[in-house]
């Protein structure tokens, strides 16, 4: 019971997962991490500036190791010792652990971006063929070249390009020009994306729709006025 109580008297220490996946690629050290970790316990614990030997102790290592470690991680911009004033004048030390969260969001950024930036060389890529499938042969050097303008210069989304290229095929259009038209028509109402140009195309449908719905009633009002009136007069009764 005794050791029961001690084990959660002592408390719990928190690890991000993420640290734990990468901090070699902070280019940490396991026992770099260890010891950023000793120091961290000691902060939640209270201790915000643990004495050199408690953590020599900790890990089975000598001061001199300590200090090596410390100047490792704060060279590695993983640690910061920050020095404050208090009410009375007195300066107090205590470890920074946010440069080493810091530096995991930008890594995390960074991996997020690489595989957005995959993700749209595979978009691209599908995009180039595509327009072979629909064109029923290999594209021309310079129709490679107008496809990498519209995304490179006009920053065209490629998925309105592919809508572009779908409006085309559907006139049995296959032109990059009259694509091309299609694309600056889009621009000129301000549809820059996939959903907007689909938002736009289902209105325009709608309100065709509503015109031929209304035609057939307009078409018999007016067949209504161009008949003769009614009268009531019978020319075939003697006065």
């Amino acid at each position: 019971m005794d050791f029961l109580e001690s084990f959660i008297t002592t408390g719990q220490v928190v690890i991000p997962r993420l640290l734990l996946e990468q901090y070699q690629q902070l280019g940490l050290t396991t026992e770099e991490l260890v010891f950023w970790l000793e120091l961290n316990s000691c902060q939640q614990t209270g201790d915000s500036f643990p004495d050199p030997d408690l953590i020599a102790r900790r890990m089975g290592i000598t001061q001199a190791q300590v200090f090596d470690l410390l100047q490792r991680v704060i060279a590695k911009g993983c640690l910061q010792i920050v020095t404050q004033q208090d009410e009375s004048g007195r300066q107090t030390d205590h470890y920074d652990f946010l440069p080493m969260y810091k530096r995991l969001v930008v890594l995390l950024e960074d991996a997020q971006k690489k595989e957005a930036d995959n993700e749209k060389d595979d978009q691209i890529s599908r995009l180039y063929q595509l327009f072979e499938q629909e064109f029923g042969r290999p594209l021309s050097p310079l129709e490679f070249e107008k496809i990498a303008g519209w995304l490179d210069e006009d920053h065209y989304d490629p998925e309105l390009i592919r809508l572009a290229l779908k409006e085309a095929v559907t006139h049995q259009a296959r032109s990059l020009n009259y694509i091309d038209r299609i694309l600056l028509s889009w621009e000129g109402k301000n549809l820059t994306t996939k959903e907007e140009v689909m938002s736009e195309q289902s209105r325009r449908k709608l309100a065709l729709l509503q015109k031929e719905a209304e035609s057939p009633r307009r078409s018999q009002s007016q067949e209504t006025k161009k008949l003769p009136p009614i009268t009531l007069h019978n020319p075939f009764k003697e006065e």
